[in-house]
């Protein structure tokens, strides 16, 4: 008779387990399997084990490939009977989309322009996936919105976390904010995490919203996901890897409105040409004397610790300021927007500026309408809705209008000043860029001739939606007067 050999392999067990927006692994024995010791650390408060609530679906793939037993009290989420009631039918950038997105286990980035559908993308995400869902959104306004759609596509409740609202449901809309004040409590109740403009994910704070949340299924949205500064890395860890790209060219004239884009070199006055001439070159004396290279990384931080301690820095800074400010608002990009607004009667036009001090300025000089970061909750609601209405033709904005902001009706858009950034400048474009039957949207971009304002908008142009096949260079000069039809600007 075959006696037993004694060293046959004891099934492992672990217990999981969802504590303050961590996972707790609570093995038999005590001893972490070593396949697992890469995810968690020991807490020895407790005497068990702590991964990222994130780490979650690769937790359970890992045990399953190892044949390790899981007793799972983590997930609270439900599988949910979600039907989606549309007339819509999905486009093909849209089944594309979703299809790597489903091939890579419900977990990725897709990059589309603004106007191309992302929200009914991640509605048809959500019917596909069936698990309660949280939708992460950067704005109120957005927050309103994807409530909204939702509630229309699913027709069922939806709730709200943000805003002054703190209702939580099968199916739940929340700012970053709230998610990552909240995240403690409700990151085991949903299985399926949507970041809405996911590129303000990486921040220090917002990543807690994706870290803290246990949602094996993951789908971050954005028009413009790539990051300078090594965050793209970070929302390929959280979200998953970019799993589709969709081009501005590949849907203009079909699912986006055509469009072109007018780079206006504008003249500064022979005053403000001899001020910015004297204030720069304050600036720039003082960053050779000190030999700050603004192409290293942190350049910028350096610039201004040298100016609050050495010798001239504080008129270095002052000259900063006062050269940036003559460069992005001048009296001649002044006129050449009142030259636009007058060519273009009837159309909704959105006017855009670097700094609030600038929209305020102009909308006192017209008299329109001014939405800042100020501007009210209401009071917003009420220009917008008027602005969708034609009551309001015009919107000037710093900043707070880049995204999240659904305005079919917007045909023209004007860039008044702006930084480098080639996320901000893509964002204004595809302002103007949602499908209207017979639109042709155009972005004028205002550039100070013989400032730095032409580096920044060269750096800003570095993206294929600014491809020379549609751009083109209109002097302000050149711009059709009051009574011509504006078919030669």
């Amino acid at each position: 008779m075959k006696e037993a050999s004694g060293n046959e392999e004891e099934k492992i067990f672990i217990k999981l387990s969802f504590d303050a927006g961590t996972l707790v692994l609570d093995p038999a024995g005590k001893i972490l399997p070593p396949v697992l010791a890469h995810l968690a650390v020991k807490d020895e408060r407790i005497g068990l084990y702590r991964a990222s609530a994130s780490d979650y679906a690769g937790i359970l793939r890992i045990c399953g490939a190892c044949g390790i037993e899981v007793e799972d009290s983590a997930r609270e989420y439900k599988k949910l009977p979600l039907k989606l009631h549309s007339s819509h039918t999905p486009r093909s950038h849209q089944k594309k989309a979703l299809e790597n997105w489903k091939k890579n286990k419900g977990r990725g980035i897709v990059a589309m322009p603004t106007g191309s559908g992302k929200t009914f993308l991640a509605a048809l995400a959500m019917a596909s996936i069936e698990r309660s869902t949280l939708i992460i959104v950067p704005t109120i306004d957005l927050l309103i919105q994807w409530e909204k759609n939702l509630r229309e596509f699913f027709h069922t409740e939806v709730g709200m976390l943000g805003g002054g609202s703190h209702d939580i449901k099968d199916i739940t809309v929340a700012t970053y904010d709230s998610a990552v004040l909240n995240m403690e409590f409700i990151g085991s109740k949903f299985g399926l995490a949507i970041y809405d403009e996911c590129h303000h994910l990486p921040g220090e704070v917002n990543r807690k919203s994706a870290s803290m949340c246990l949602a094996p299924y993951r789908l971050g949205l954005s028009a413009t996901p790539e990051r300078e500064d090594g965050g793209f890395e970070v929302m390929e860890k959280l979200l998953g890897p970019l799993v589709c790209r969709i081009h501005i060219h590949e849907l203009e004239g079909s699912v986006l409105s055509p469009y072109i884009t007018r780079r206006i070199p504008v003249i500064l006055s022979a005053d403000e040409q001899e001020r910015y001439t004297s204030a720069r070159k304050k600036y720039v004396s003082f960053i050779r004397r000190h030999n700050i290279d603004f192409s290293a990384k942190d350049a910028w931080s350096s610039f201004i610790i040298l100016a609050s301690r050495l010798p001239g820095g504080r008129e270095a800074m002052k000259g900063y300021l006062e050269q940036r400010s003559i460069a992005r608002y001048g009296k001649s990009k002044l006129a050449a927007v009142w030259k636009i607004l007058r060519n273009n009667p009837g159309e909704r036009i959105i006017v855009f500026t670097a700094d609030n001090d600038a929209a305020y300025a102009m909308g006192e000089c017209f008299c329109l309408p001014v939405i800042t970061h100020r501007t009210k909750a209401a009071e917003r609601k009420e220009f917008l809705e008027k602005f969708r209405s034609g009551e309001y033709p015009v919107l000037l904005t710093s900043k707070v209008l880049n995204e999240g902001v659904d305005v079919p009706e917007a045909s023209i858009g004007i860039v008044v000043s702006g930084s480098g950034s080639t996320r901000e400048h893509v964002q204004r474009l595809g302002r103007i860029l949602r499908a209207k039957e017979g639109k042709q949207a155009v972005l004028y971009e205002l550039v100070s001739d013989g400032t730095s304002e032409i580096s920044v908008s060269f750096r800003r142009r570095q993206h294929r939606a600014y491809g020379n096949y549609q751009y083109n260079e209109v002097p302000v000069k050149e711009l059709p007067d009051e009574k011509t039809s504006g078919e030669d600007a």
